[in-house]
């Protein structure tokens, strides 16, 4: 529990220092549309099969916190894929369908991998991939700003979807890599808390249930 105080307290203080480094760096952040800085393609549809050379991502493999969760039980052979559609290391998955639309980045694994038509592959163009970091790039379009953006151009009422067009329109703030790297490493944090925390509440639940198990014994 005092490991658990310390840890709050330590990522307590380094969102204040980001505040105040974000503060400091307003002025000089570029803002640019999505379109200008990346290319956005659709997945690919497919019958996804048992067993296969490729891997077949969908929303559903993709854990609360927008990570690939392996195995993901889908795959295609990989002579019914163009290379053209495989993922590249540091592609950006956007869902474009259903409640969910989260963004996660790619990160290649055991094997060649293709998004389904679930998502948009968002690829950074060359001229900016030292500017702005595909985690980083992911970490925005998931922050709430950017949800009410696409979520009041969403179309469709029982079946959500986000348009290409209104993707593309989405504006990127650019801080320097610093900040991001910044940024991101509070989000590993904010998971890493959320994790203990919730070990720690099943380690208590446990102790409860055998103290009041010895107590009737």
């Amino acid at each position: 529990m005092l490991y658990l105080i310390f840890f709050q307290f330590f990522f307590d203080l380094f969102k204040i220092l980001l505040y105040f480094c974000t503060l400091i760096t307003y002025l000089n952040i570029l803002i640019e549309t999505l379109k200008n800085i990346a290319t956005i393609k659709t997945g690919v549809f497919a019958k996804p099969y048992s067993e296969g050379e490729i891997a077949y991502l969908q929303a559903k493999h993709f854990n609360k916190y927008y990570q690939l969760t392996t195995p993901t039980h889908s795959f295609l052979k990989d002579y019914t894929v163009s290379d053209k559609h495989l993922l590249m290391q540091g592609d950006v998955l956007f869902a474009a369908k259903g409640t969910k639309n989260f963004a996660a980045r790619y990160k290649y694994n055991i094997q060649p991998a293709v998004a389904s038509t679930s998502f948009f592959v968002i690829r950074l163009n060359d001229g900016v991939q030292n500017k702005i970091l595909p985690e980083f790039l992911a970490w925005y379009i998931n922050q709430p700003i950017s949800q009410r953006f696409l979520k009041v151009r969403a179309r469709g009422t029982s079946m959500v979807s986000i348009s290409k067009a209104a993707l593309q329109e989405l504006e990127i703030p650019i801080p320097n890599i610093k900040t991001q790297q910044t940024v991101l490493k509070i989000t590993h944090l904010g998971i890493t808390e959320n994790e203990l925390t919730r070990k720690i509440s099943i380690l208590r639940e446990k102790q409860i249930q055998q103290k009041i198990i010895n107590a009737i014994k």
